[in-house]
């Protein structure tokens, strides 16, 4: 799988949504149909580009939200593409947050349609990832939309036990609640709110009461906004976790 994600990385290639989903008021899946995808690990990004009539271009990075080999969007009529060799078409899935003054999430969560194309490269990312052959326990700790490559790796699972502690600002801002309340026994899910009175945060006692004990050596994945991360990895290394094996994301 680590080979398969490295050849054309950087080649450019033309997408088609092929489906849209809602996931909250202000987010949204993108289904996308990639010719030639060679397939990702878990935690890994890609680059989109938007070009204007007059030529003007933007570009942004967003995680990938979908497993490979994911399934079709319409598992009755879509394609079947395998293992994910990258010989035919791969469904890869981008849940993007629309955030104020954003003009590549503006577009995508409210301008874009089924049919469309946009160009993107990728998988990028060898650092933040997490593959399935790993037997250690793993730790996820989200903060907003930080979730996205996280949901990834929770896709990809196996028998591996999984703990995630998800940070969102209410049960509306969860992305995927629905997908995580039916997930298969072993993933252990703490959610905490930070604009629902009692309004809390991740804390220490939060990762010690609700994380895996240091010496079960789990692999802690950390992804938001810069503060929450920093915050968060401090918090893991004092709690006496090596910090090598503690993988942080960061956006913002």
């Amino acid at each position: 799988m680590a080979r398969a994600a490295i050849p054309g990385r950087l080649t450019w290639r033309v997408a088609t949504v092929a489906e849209i989903r809602d996931e909250t008021a202000t987010a949204r899946t993108l289904a996308l149909d990639i010719p030639g995808w060679p397939g990702h690990l878990p935690g890994q990004h890609l680059n989109v580009r938007l070009t204007a009539p007059d030529g003007y271009q933007a570009q942004r990075d967003y995680s990938i939200g979908s497993a490979w080999p994911a399934p079709s969007p319409d598992p009755a009529s879509g394609p079947d593409f395998g293992s994910g060799s990258g010989s035919g078409s791969g469904f890869v899935e981008l849940t993007v947050q629309r955030v104020d003054d954003g003009e590549v999430s503006d577009y995508l969560t409210t301008g874009v349609a089924p049919g469309d194309q946009l160009e993107l490269r990728g998988p990028i990312g060898g650092w933040f990832v997490w593959r399935p052959a790993s037997t250690a326990p793993v730790l996820l700790v989200a903060g907003g939309s930080g979730m996205v490559p996280l949901m990834s790796m929770i896709r990809a699972r196996r028998r591996q036990p999984f703990r995630l502690i998800y940070s969102a600002r209410t049960p509306e801002d969860v992305l995927y609640r629905t997908e995580l309340a039916r997930q298969k026994p072993g993933l252990d899910i703490h959610y905490v709110y930070t604009r629902v009175p009692p309004a809390r945060r991740i804390s220490v006692a939060t990762l010690n009461t609700h994380g895996w004990p240091p010496d079960f050596e789990p692999d802690c994945f950390v992804c938001g906004p810069t503060g929450f991360v920093e915050a968060a990895a401090d918090m893991l290394v004092a709690l006496g976790h090596d910090p090598r094996r503690v993988k942080t994301e960061r956006f913002g």
